[in-house]
């Protein structure tokens, strides 16, 4: 099945809902970065988290969530958009922490001593830009934590990855729960009490639940209205054109010296490990673009 987010209502229009199977999506950063277990499925909850933070969002607007918080997989790094289109990479891909309880331990590869900030551009001058401490290092909670501190909204937050024995993804995905202003004492009981007996989300997806069942799962059959239905896939914005202005960026100097040193270049992508190679006359080419201004 591929990839897709849902966006919906829940108990007459007092709970906003979104959820999300991103199995394909992570599974594609794990095999673009060849990350371990752990550091694969810490990556997968902040990309699954991500896309679900950029269906928030209109038109052309972005977001970028980075995690630092002191473990070996060092910061880990996601953008998204609107339009269910995400990317993400981690300091450290091949970082794994044993676990005593037979469970991918993230907290411990992640860390819990540092910040979670989350930026928001929306196509103006200044960016919105949110920064909470790190809770738990699982992220589902860091996320949680930063909706309720930073935006004031009531929000729960489930994300889960699993990880095959050959390090592929088996399941991965997650929802996010926010509750208007006006929801009612009966609704954010019977809504904490679902929240206390599901399982897990890789669990669900992993048993062939949609995103909608997901909703289903949490709010109850009953209350959920779905609004939008959307594709996600792993995909980055790297180009050519666009390494090769940060090369002009880099001046005279350093571009007369590529070409008299090596006669080229090459510059490839932390996001998606895509490589793009400037060979004596690109790079010439750059240089006189550069003398002519």
């Amino acid at each position: 099945m591929p990839d897709y987010l849902v966006r919906g209502l829940g108990f007459n229009g007092n709970v906003r809902a979104f959820a999300v199977n991103t199995t394909e999506t992570v599974g594609e950063a794990q095999r673009r970065h060849q990350t371990w277990p752990a550091a694969t499925a810490a990556l997968g909850r902040l990309m699954t988290g991500g896309v679900m933070f950029g269906a928030m969002l209109k038109g052309e607007d972005r977001v970028t969530l980075k995690i630092e918080a002191g473990g070996p997989i060092g910061y880990l790094l996601v953008d998204s958009d609107a339009k269910g289109n995400v990317r993400g990479y981690v300091a450290n891909p091949q970082t794994h922490v044993d676990s005593k309880s037979g469970k991918l331990d993230v907290k411990g590869v992640v860390g819990t001593d540092g910040m979670l900030s989350v930026v928001k551009d929306q196509g103006m001058r200044d960016y919105f830009t949110g920064q909470t401490p790190i809770v738990s290092g699982e992220i589902a909670e860091d996320l949680t934590y930063y909706f309720v501190v930073s935006e004031q909204v009531p929000s729960s937050v489930g994300l889960g990855v699993l990880v095959d024995t050959d390090n592929s993804v088996l399941a991965a995905g997650g929802f996010i729960i926010q509750l208007m202003p006006d929801t009612d004492d009966e609704t954010i009981t019977l809504i904490e009490k679902r929240l206390a007996n599901i399982e897990p989300v890789s669990s669900m997806i992993k048993r062939g639940l949609t995103p909608e069942g997901i909703l289903e799962e949490v709010l109850g059959a009953d209350n959920v209205q779905i609004l939008e239905k959307m594709p996600v896939q792993f995909k980055c914005t790297c180009s050519k054109e666009k390494f090769a202005e940060g090369l002009i960026g880099l001046g005279k100097e350093e571009i007369r010296q590529m070409i008299d040193t090596d006669g080229q270049a090459e510059a490839e992508c932390h996001f998606c490990h895509e490589k793009y190679h400037y060979n004596k006359e690109e790079l010439e080419a750059l240089l006189n673009e550069l003398e002519s201004k």
